[in-house]
């Protein structure tokens, strides 16, 4: 596994190099090629320039609509392409707080699985497209959400999958989350604390709820990726050409 990775932007507090990593047969996914993040609009002028020596040519944003006005960004020489999903879990938890619930923090965790599986169950062509991008696009690229936690989160993982990186390993890059996102009162709006703690940190409860509909409805990540992700073996196996070092 890689160490924590020191910050390499000032001003997005959740971006690293998803490359470093061995995979099951000994190859190394390469690194400089897929970066992943929380959101991109507090950048400063040494960002951008960063990101330009980085050679990053696109950026791959996972936030919806009302996300996305908030906190808008252009970054020069970066095409932003929407992948665009909404964050349901937030509007579960709004329609409990309308009703006078308050929820407790295990039915919050419940919320958050039922988040992982709908990734799985309900925006796999989205994160197919996540994956063509890649294939399209050779030249650097980043992938983002607005924490970077969730929707990146699995994201991450499931290129990882891909590329042949086993389980624990992907774990440990998604929970590293918790240690370079530094959460803003501004994103997150009101809610108990209880309930905040919940929604903006990882935890692997999450992601093994994202596994587990992957394993049990799906036949396998294999399955997966051939099938609701729409991956074919030729997809696959260039890919893993591009991304894992020879």
């Amino acid at each position: 596994m890689t160490p924590v990775p020191a910050a390499l932007l000032q001003g997005a507090s959740n971006f690293r190099d998803v490359g470093g990593y061995l995979n099951a047969q000994g190859r190394r996914v390469r690194r400089g090629q897929v970066f992943r993040s929380d959101h991109l609009a507090g950048l400063t002028g040494e960002d951008m320039t960063r990101l330009q020596a980085l050679g990053i040519g696109h950026s791959l944003d996972f936030r919806g609509a009302q996300e996305c006005a908030a906190t808008p960004y252009t970054i020069a020489g970066v095409q932003r392409v929407a992948l665009t999903i909404e964050p349901t879990v937030i509007a579960r938890m709004q329609a409990l707080v309308a009703q006078g619930v308050v929820p407790t923090t295990e039915e919050t965790v419940d919320l958050m699985r039922e988040t992982y599986r709908d990734f799985v169950n309900h925006n796999a062509a989205t994160f197919g497209k996540f994956l063509k991008h890649l294939l399209e696009q050779p030249t650097p690229q980043v992938f983002h959400c607005t924490a970077g936690k969730d929707r990146t989160g699995f994201a991450a993982a499931l290129l990882l999958s891909a590329l042949g990186v086993d389980r624990a390993t992907i774990e440990h890059d998604y929970l590293l989350t918790n240690q370079l996102y530094k959460r803003d009162a501004r994103l997150e709006g009101q809610g108990h604390p209880h309930v905040m703690k919940v929604l903006w940190q990882v935890q692997p409860e999450f992601l093994h709820a994202a596994f587990d509909a992957v394993d049990q409805q799906h036949g396998g990540m294999q399955d997966y990726l051939h099938g609701a992700i729409g991956l074919s073996p030729p997809e696959l196996a260039e890919l893993k050409r591009m991304l894992l070092e020879a």
